[in-house]
């Protein structure tokens, strides 16, 4: 600020600031005020001046800016998309370039947030073509021996050509569309983000003797890496594969190496195969210094497919030659040759479609206000840490190491009856996601009016467990960013190692318990505690197992508010106080006792609101939900209902609209709905019709 307090109060007369000091400074005092004034209406004048720019303007002015260019609004536009900021800083170069591939493909990101790659349909026809118009890219018949051409057939960067579909290419219901034909247009979205794991060590396969074989994920299973997408050069190419978020594949990945590996090799080859410090994958080794990890460099590294062959062995892992390391992309595994120290990390990339559970992505760690700090980190034993703080405070770990348990989470009570309880948070540091390796249940002693914060962590091999108490004061626990793994740990194959067995056990009948941004297994909560659930995964593994129940087989679970969320498995509640904008995905099996899939014991009580349920749950009062007497067939399709794979509980373009569009803001109900994905569609598909060339077609495809 240019005039403050003191400032002001220096441009006084010395006299009259010898009076005020004689007086106890009572002008010093009006002039505060005076500047604090001064300061607000000096700030509010350079928003003014920013909120002509539409670089600097406020959100809620980007739109009068474009007004004054013919901009038109969009309705329903996504919270990440919320400010039309780019759509109308480039809406003059659009208006150029209209009816462009180029433009079309800066408009789909612009409005989705999603990369996206054009395709003209027409270059990929196989015609007759004119002698004096020759086209050498587009021969009609295809080069089989060329694995580039093969790895993209059929894709969003196919170069082999197709005879005429007359069908036209947008997306129907069932997710059909035609592709080849002259007035075609393709745009092709990549839904699925590239999460970072970094510094992972390599976990061994069991039951291996000569200790070469390994995999990449931290839980044991093998895992589809993704490829980090680099930045477009310029804007006056269309998108390559290396610019999207697409699965690593094989033959891909060991062409693009073999290229780099060449003796004359270029920079843009070496560029391009995904291996790298900053790239998709890396190899690291222990460095001179103590600490430090040096990159494996790309010379020693072989790109095979290590699928599983007869006898429980792995393609190609005796051909490995002496000192180098062979790593599969498709299935997140390594093996080494001779001679190779098997103390090695990777930091890699790994495919979902939301940011939620534990993860090393954008977020803001719990407890800072606390006044106990601890840190933690090298995969030192975390348990000591734990009770230094079971008095209140918080624990940060530093990075996304493995921790051995067992572990037992404290609050100490106060000491004085009367007193306020502790709070003690164990979170994940921004940028880390650090794994629990319990290896037995965990123990939650919450004292008196204690709160037991876990934020961004990963727990596998035991269940949390909070034991009732003797007293009846109350208890809280909250999850945020957490992974409780489903089924508590990961067969190498990716399938549950306790299918149905809870992750969670609130035995409190006073305690409430917070979901927030998390992917947990089974509940289990007392009759009488209050649970809440919000943006989150609960996952009982098979539709016929219970998800949420109480502590005992023939009880039901406590009072459950729940808002954004997908439960796999059967829900018995004592009151479901709310649910909203949520999938339940639950079934009986033959026999079962239960009378209903989603069973609620006071249905006179609570509301369920935009939702999908099973028609003959017993749930209270409905508003808006799924299936009903017009849709009795809408039921949710899942392209992976298995924990791990990166299509996990994403709904299928084949689930009915009534689902894709049946939230309480018209979007998708389910736990994907905070992405907003049938809005960010729909407006692209506006925008469409205003740029696009007469004539044209232009259909939507999503590619993950």
């Amino acid at each position: 600020m240019s005039l403050d307090a003191e400032r002001l109060y220096a441009l006084l007369p010395a006299v009259q600031r010898q009076r005020d000091a004689e007086h106890g400074q009572p002008l010093r005092a009006l002039l505060a005020l005076f500047a604090r004034e001064l300061e607000a209406l000096e700030e509010d004048i350079e928003q003014l001046y920013d909120d002509q720019f539409i670089e600097t303007c406020e959100d809620w002015v980007a739109p009068y800016i474009g007004d004054l260019i013919g901009y038109r609004p969009l309705r329903g536009a996504s919270p990440a998309v919320s400010s039309p900021r780019a759509e109308v800083a480039n809406t003059i170069a659009y208006r150029r370039r209209k009816g462009t591939a180029l433009m079309l493909e800066q408009l789909a990101r612009d409005l989705t947030d999603w990369p996206a790659h054009v395709a003209e349909f027409f270059e990929q026809l196989a015609t007759t073509q004119y002698m004096k118009h020759l086209r050498p890219h587009s021969l009609a018949t295809a080069d089989l021996r060329s694995q580039a051409a093969m790895r993209s057939l059929g894709g969003a960067f196919n170069t082999v050509a197709h005879t005429v579909e007359v069908r036209r290419p947008e997306r129907s219901a069932r997710g059909g569309g035609g592709r080849y034909n002259i007035p075609n247009i393709g745009i092709f979205l990549w839904r699925l983000l590239p999460l970072r794991l970094s510094g992972i060590p390599l976990v061994a396969h069991p039951g291996d003797a000569g200790g070469t074989r390994f995999r990449l994920n931290p839980l044991g299973a093998d895992l589809a890496l993704f490829r980090q997408p680099r930045s477009e050069d310029s804007i006056a190419t269309l998108s390559e594969p290396v610019h999207v978020p697409a699965p690593l594949r094989v033959r891909g990945m060991a062409a693009a190496v073999r290229a780099a590996n060449a003796p004359d090799a270029t920079a843009e080859a070496q560029r391009r195969d995904d291996y790298g410090p900053g790239e998709s994958l890396v190899l690291l080794r222990p460095g001179a210094q103590p600490g430090d990890w040096e990159p494996v460099p790309v010379e020693e590294i072989v790109v095979a497919d290590l699928r599983d062959v007869d006898g429980g062995d792995w393609n190609h892992q005796d051909a490995i030659p002496a000192g180098r390391i062979a790593i599969d992309p498709e299935r997140g595994r390594v093996v080494l040759g001779t001679g190779v120290d098997p103390q090695l990390r990777a930091t890699f990339r790994y495919g979902f479609a939301r940011a939620i559970g534990g993860g090393e992505y954008e977020r803001t760690p719990e407890g800072e206000t606390l006044a106990m700090q601890d840190t933690a980190n090298a995969s030192a034993a975390l348990q000591p840490h734990l009770d230094a703080i079971r008095g209140g405070g918080r624990l940060l770990v530093e990075d996304s190491l493995t921790y051995a348990g067992p572990f037992a989470f404290r609050v100490d009570a106060p000491a004085d009856p009367q007193d306020a309880g502790r709070e003690v948070v164990v979170a994940a540091a921004n940028g880390a996601r650090p794994l629990l390796a319990a290896g037995a249940d965990i123990e939650l002693d919450i004292g008196a009016r204690g709160r037991l914060v876990l934020d961004g962590l990963v727990v596998s091999g035991g269940a949390l467990t909070l034991a009732a108490a003797a007293d009846d004061e109350p208890r809280e626990l909250v999850l945020r960013h957490c992974t409780l793994l489903p089924g508590l740990a990961l067969n190498p194959d990716g399938g549950a190692a306790s299918p149905g067995a809870p992750s969670l056990a609130v035995a409190h009948p006073f305690a409430k318990l917070t979901l927030e941004h998390c992917i947990v297994g089974a509940l289990q909560v007392a009759d009488g505690a209050e649970v809440e659930i919000v943006d989150s995964i609960v996952d009982a593994g098979a539709p016929t197992a219970p998800a949420y129940a109480g502590i005992a087989a023939d009880a039901p679970g406590g009072t459950l508010t729940i808002r954004d969320s997908s439960v796999i498995g059967k829900l018995r509640a004592k009151v479901i106080e709310l649910a909203s904008d949520c999938i339940f995905h639950a079934a009986r099996a033959g026999g079962d006792p239960w009378p209903a899939p989603v069973w609620a014991q006071r249905t006179q009580q609570g509301c369920v609101r935009f939702c999908w349920l099973p028609a003959d749950s017993i749930a209270p009062r409905r508003h808006r939900c799924l299936p009903d007497a017009d849709h009795r067939d809408a039921r949710p399709h899942f392209a992976s209902l298995r924990y791990g794979q990166p299509a996990y509980l994403q709904l299928r373009a084949s689930t009915a609209a009534e689902i894709l569009h049946g939230a309480s803001d018209e979007g998708e109900i389910g736990v994907m709905h905070a992405l907003s994905q049938p809005q960010r569609e729909a407006n692209l598909r506006i925008r469409l019709d205003e740029y696009l060339r007469y004539g044209l077609n232009a259909g939507v495809f999503h590619v993950t």
